[in-house]
């Protein structure tokens, strides 16, 4: 029998005669079971905290190591993929980057500051930036900003000063699966202002002072969406899509001057953007099963390494290129 600790695989827990039992009950706690956990098997049982957005606190994680343990925490073994942290990958850079306050944006944050740049973190909701200066140290720099604004995206490049070095393109909404004939104005609009407006006003503003610097880098998410059809609603598939075009016009434009413009495509992701409340039935309908063959779902951490490995002097002779960050879903 193989020890169990909080980096052991969800996938181990439920199949150890004595985790199992506590990962069940865990679920039946909140109303779930195990069939929700199907796509996480692969991720460590401390991923449910993260997973949780404060829910879920790590003292349960303990508690359940210590019950299947004798009572005692053993040290954690590695098993799968472990972060690397390259230190001063990042040192007197400053990078730019949205959707900072949760899911991937925080963990791209986190990883830039852990590797030694000054991030200006951004996101709409201030409460989910406020706590960031103390996780992730004094060179993280919070702006609260609507991407549709004006006025804010002034202050993000006030923020960063003369010198941006790089800028994550991480904030998105997703849509209510609603195809062409079900899409609403409103719908459309808030979705393409959000993925796709923001992410070229933001990236505009930008360019001027990497032009006047002569290099950069700039990583957009865009997702799986962007290469198929068949895994979200019209609004979003659309919004991604363009998304890919952007960079791709702005990596033949900029990539002379020294700036590279790449895009990375997710899958599936633990902390990924929520659903609307009410999606459509119809498209709900036409992509579930297709979503059901997702190989596995990522974290955000493994989504923040693919992120900064663009980021950085490590990805120095790729430019207009959209890496599908996703567990090999897109070869399918």
């Amino acid at each position: 029998m193989s020890l169990l600790t909080a980096t052991s695989t969800i996938g181990a827990w439920l199949d150890d005669p004595a985790g199992g039992p506590l990962v069940r009950g865990l679920l039946a706690a909140s109303g779930a079971d195990e069939s929700v956990l199907a796509p996480l098997r692969g991720l460590p049982l401390l991923s449910l905290v993260d997973m949780s957005q404060g829910a879920m606190p790590r003292s349960i994680v303990d508690d359940m190591v210590r019950q299947v343990n004798g009572g005692e925490i053993p040290e954690a073994t590695e098993s799968g993929w472990q972060e690397r942290i390259t230190d001063g990958r990042f040192s007197g850079r400053t990078v730019i980057v949205t959707g900072a306050g949760s899911g991937i944006g925080k963990a791209v944050a986190s990883r830039l500051a852990r590797e030694g740049a000054r991030v200006v973190a951004v996101d709409i909701a201030a409460d989910r930036l406020a706590a960031l200066p103390q996780e992730l140290g004094p060179d993280v720099v919070t702006v609260t900003a609507d991407l549709s604004k004006p006025d804010d995206i002034a202050a993000i490049i006030a923020a960063a000063g003369e010198r941006i070095d790089g800028l994550a393109n991480v904030a998105g909404i997703n849509d209510d699966t609603s195809p062409l004939h079900e899409v609403t104005d409103q719908m459309w609009s808030r979705v393409l202002g959000v993925n796709l407006d923001g992410v070229m006003r933001l990236t505009r503003a930008v360019l001027p002072a990497m032009l006047a610097a002569g290099g950069g880098s700039i990583v957009n998410i865009a997702s799986e969406a962007a290469l198929r059809g068949n895994a979200s609603g019209v609004a979003y598939t659309v919004s991604k899509h363009a998304v890919v075009g952007l960079t791709r016009s702005a990596a033949f434009m900029y990539g002379p001057k020294g700036i590279r413009i790449n895009a990375v495509a997710p899958g599936g992701v633990a902390t990924g953007i929520p659903m609307a409340a009410e999606p459509s039935a119809y498209g709900t309908d036409r992509v579930t099963p297709f979503i059901a063959l997702i190989p596995g779902l990522a974290t955000a951490a493994q989504l923040a390494a693919s992120v900064t490995f663009l980021l950085s002097d490590d990805g120095v002779n790729i430019n207009g290129a959209v890496l599908p960050s996703d567990g090999g879903w897109s070869v399918q």
